[in-house]
């Protein structure tokens, strides 16, 4: 039977990979996914969070980690199509995604 520490162990693990994904690729697009795989990291612990919630008696109070996630993968939606957009705009520009070569603030 799963419990609450397989959910926390899971997300955990998910956290630390899409941190390292982040913090260690120099590709635009591989950061971008780090990012959205912490994203799902999180998401999976509020919704072990709130499946475990046995202080709320109501089942419609208890849906509170599923809606919070719901919130998140709309905006790490909203928050991926600006970045892929920013990111084929320098693309266009540079001829290259490597973030150590952007520098579009400087002159």
């Amino acid at each position: 039977m799963l419990t609450l520490n397989h959910f926390l162990v899971l997300g955990a693990v998910l956290f630390c990979i899409g941190l390292y994904g982040a913090i260690t690729k120099r590709n635009a697009v591989a950061v971008l996914m780090g990012i959205e795989i912490m994203l799902n990291a999180v998401n999976i612990t509020m919704v072990g969070f709130s499946f475990f919630n046995t202080q709320v008696g109501q089942y419609s109070q208890r849906l509170t980690g599923q809606i919070f996630a719901i919130f998140i993968i709309t905006v790490a939606a909203a928050e991926a199509a600006v970045a892929l957009a920013m990111i084929i705009a320098i693309y266009r520009k540079r001829d290259t995604v490597d973030v150590g070569e952007i520098d579009m603030m400087k002159w």
